[in-house]
């Protein structure tokens, strides 16, 4: 009897130990488990976050366009684009600064020839919203003005290249400043200046342009100088890559 009732302790301690075991075992794998689902969701957290950072500071809508430089006329010119990103356009550039009423699109266009980035808004963005585009204008080869009838409330541009912005915290905008003010592979005419003799700092409403070119006077020889060749203002819109 004696020997039977040690067996059945031993038994019933081995039966307790493995129940135990299993318990442990349990236990571990569900420490286990829920520490790898914590990595797991802060790698997914961590993942989303730098995709979608990228995806918002991204370039990558960025409209390309082609336009060939050296064009000038003192008329008026039907732009493809509002705001133009190239094309002929007036002698005179538009001296870069901050400018609280629209500009004449052919002065600022001589800008961006010269390398200069043209941030347009729309009339009725918020104050709040015109005040940090304003303290991005710290510097030279910047313009800065409203332009009414944006497709979008923030629009930037520079030679043959725009992107359009829902608001003026969008992190691109900085970014595309920094890759296209004076850009040596984009600006046609790299190191020309953006103020100084040559410019105007009129807006549009004191600096109006004719609808058609003035004639050129005759010389004092009785004939008239050749004016220039201007290119089309027309171009073939295509998405940076």
């Amino acid at each position: 009897m004696a020997k039977e009732r040690t067996q059945a302790r031993r038994e019933q301690l081995a039966k307790m130990r493995a129940a135990q075991q299993r318990k442990e075992r349990r236990t571990a794998l569900l420490m286990w488990g829920a520490g790898g689902l914590v990595i797991a969701v802060l790698v997914g957290l961590v993942g989303y976050y730098v995709i979608n950072e990228r995806a918002r500071s991204s370039l990558d809508g960025v409209t390309s366009f082609k336009y060939d430089a050296g064009g000038h006329t003192a008329a008026r010119v039907a732009y493809k684009e509002n705001p133009p990103v190239g094309g002929e356009h007036n002698p005179t550039w538009q001296l870069c600064q901050v400018y609280d009423e629209p500009i004449n699109s052919e002065n600022a266009v001589h800008s961006m020839e010269h390398g200069a980035v043209w941030i347009t808004y729309r009339p009725d963005l918020p104050k709040a919203q015109v005040d940090k585009l304003k303290a991005l204008v710290t510097g030279d080869y910047l313009l800065l003005s409203p332009y009414p009838g944006l497709s979008a409330p923030v629009v930037v541009s520079s030679w043959n290249h725009q992107l359009k912005l829902n608001n003026a915290d969008d992190p691109r905008l900085p970014k595309y400043i920094t890759k296209y003010k004076q850009n040596p592979s984009t600006t046609p005419e790299y190191g020309a200046t953006c103020g100084g003799q040559g410019s105007t700092n009129l807006p549009a409403s004191q600096n109006p342009l004719p609808t058609v070119a003035p004639t050129p006077e005759p010389s004092s020889t009785g004939t008239a100088p050749v004016p220039d060749p201007t290119p089309s203002a027309s171009a073939s819109a295509t998405p940076s890559s």
